[in-house]
């Protein structure tokens, strides 16, 4: 793959994701990812779930990424997802988190930073479940 054909097509899928988003009544703040994971702040909307969310847009993605032909690699999302509910108070920190996720990521492995943020929000987990 031409690796300056890489922002283009994330870019692309960022742009639908964000015309899904708009379509279920949510505000997206930003999106962003790397190779192996995305990270969305937005605000849902009281009329859907986080779980019925997260499928439409992992549906809807898979969808996309394999009807554009955009990354070839992509053999589909994990069975689980993460999601994470902040103060409105940490939106601007959480705008910058996810839009430096590619310098971020240079550093910390996904599974890290899975971790890191299982234990800020003091969630138990089995390990055993982790990648």
């Amino acid at each position: 793959m031409n690796p300056l054909s890489f922002p283009i097509k994330k870019k692309r899928l960022f742009a639908y994701l964000h015309q899904l988003l708009t379509n279920k009544n949510c505000h997206l703040y930003r999106i962003n990812g790397v190779e192996d994971h995305l990270h969305i702040l937005t605000h849902v909307h009281p009329s859907i779930s986080i779980s019925s969310l997260i499928k439409d847009i992992k549906l809807a993605a898979d969808d996309f990424i394999k009807r554009e032909e955009i990354f070839p690699k992509f053999k589909g999302w994990q069975d689980g997802y993460g999601a994470f509910s902040e103060s409105i108070k940490e939106k601007d920190r959480l705008i910058k988190y996810i839009k430096n996720q590619e310098e971020h990521h240079r550093n910390f492995s996904f599974k890290d930073e899975y971790l890191a943020l299982l234990k800020e929000h003091e969630i138990e987990f089995d390990a055993k479940y982790l990648l």
